[in-house]
């Protein structure tokens, strides 16, 4: 069946895909793994969609976002007067999710106390509400998902080895970003063309230059920082061609010294093959300022940054303060 809404084609990636496949029809609980921002989300989706419980609902809990104190009523649910503030009857995600699939996200953030009961409803798939002695059924598959190493947790005993291992039956482990980086350039124009067409904007051209610094940088937030970085780039872009603040990148990872050295290599490119295609005009409604989205007093100030100097002031056209810059 067709994976839809994965974009990638890089051999790490692929595999991943291939995992999904063989997965989705075995319904079993799937343990996805990988660092923050890498998708696992959205492969766990990717798994529902192509089972035979894709008619049925796809429930998310994150386990690091609910107070402790009330993760178990998000789980089980609760019934009237079970504690203070119950005032009505909750239905759980577990019952919401009831033949459907249920994603655990966080997974390693879940309470010790919680881990039998939840280790109980995979093996038994049934549970109680808090207040209740009333035994509710449901048939739930699972797909627990985190950026921990929950085998170290298991020996450091904080996270218990029986739930481990029923939630390990099939380990999914995503890729960073850093390590598919053939994939860089398809995930840039699908978020261009996402992020354009929600703005209603027309940006069909990528410069090399912008391209090479994409798939340079490291990406330390994955593919939620490359999605963030882009929607900025869109929201900033006037015209048809994308252009993002190079430098915003360059801040982010300033303590690896070799990451922003290319970083500073691709925006001195960017900015020289910008001037070069306005003819080394810099101010004025045509010239490279307005073109790189930027102050004119910014973009010298860049210039001098990255060693290309300013050149002698040309004599501006009517209603036009221009300027004229060589490379260094």
């Amino acid at each position: 069946m067709a994976i839809v809404d994965l974009i990638g084609s890089s051999p790490r990636f692929r595999a991943v895909l291939e995992e999904i496949n063989m997965v989705a029809a075995a319904d079993c609980a799937v343990l996805v793994r990988g660092e923050t921002g890498t998708g696992k989300e959205v492969i766990a989706q990717a798994i529902h969609d192509a089972s035979s419980r894709r008619q049925n609902r796809f429930v998310a809990l994150n386990c690091a976002a609910i107070p402790s104190a009330l993760l178990e009523s998000e789980l089980f649910g609760h019934e009237r007067g079970a504690f203070t503030g119950a005032v009505t009857q909750t239905v759980g995600r577990f019952q919401a999710a009831d033949r459907g699939t249920l994603f655990l996200d966080e997974i390693g953030d879940l309470p010790l106390e919680l881990q039998p009961k939840l280790l109980r409803v995979l093996q038994e798939q049934q549970f109680e509400r808090l207040g209740s002695g009333r035994t509710l059924k449901v048939d739930v598959r699972v797909i627990a998902a985190t950026n921990q190493d929950l085998w170290r947790m298991v020996q450091e005993r904080k996270f218990r080895a029986d739930l481990y291992y029923r939630l390990n039956v099939f380990p999914i482990t995503l890729p960073a970003l850093r390590e598919r980086g053939d994939d860089i350039p398809l995930l840039v124009d699908h978020f261009v063309r996402k992020f354009a067409g929600r703005q209603g904007k027309s940006i069909d051209q990528i410069p090399d230059e912008v391209m090479a610094m994409f798939k340079g940088y490291d990406w330390p937030g994955n593919i939620r920082e490359l999605q963030n970085c882009i929607e900025r780039a869109v929201i900033m872009t006037s015209g048809p061609v994308l252009r993002p603040q190079m430098a915003d990148l360059m801040t982010r990872d300033a303590a690896t010294t070799a990451t922003v050295r290319t970083l500073a290599d691709a925006e001195r490119a960017h900015i020289k093959a910008t001037l070069r295609a306005t003819n080394w005009v810099v101010g004025g409604q045509g010239g490279a300022a307005a073109r790189l989205g930027l102050p004119r007093t910014t973009l010298i100030a860049r210039m001098q940054r990255l060693g290309i100097a300013r050149d002698a002031v040309v004599q501006p056209r009517e209603g036009q303060q221009l300027s004229r810059a060589a490379t260094a």
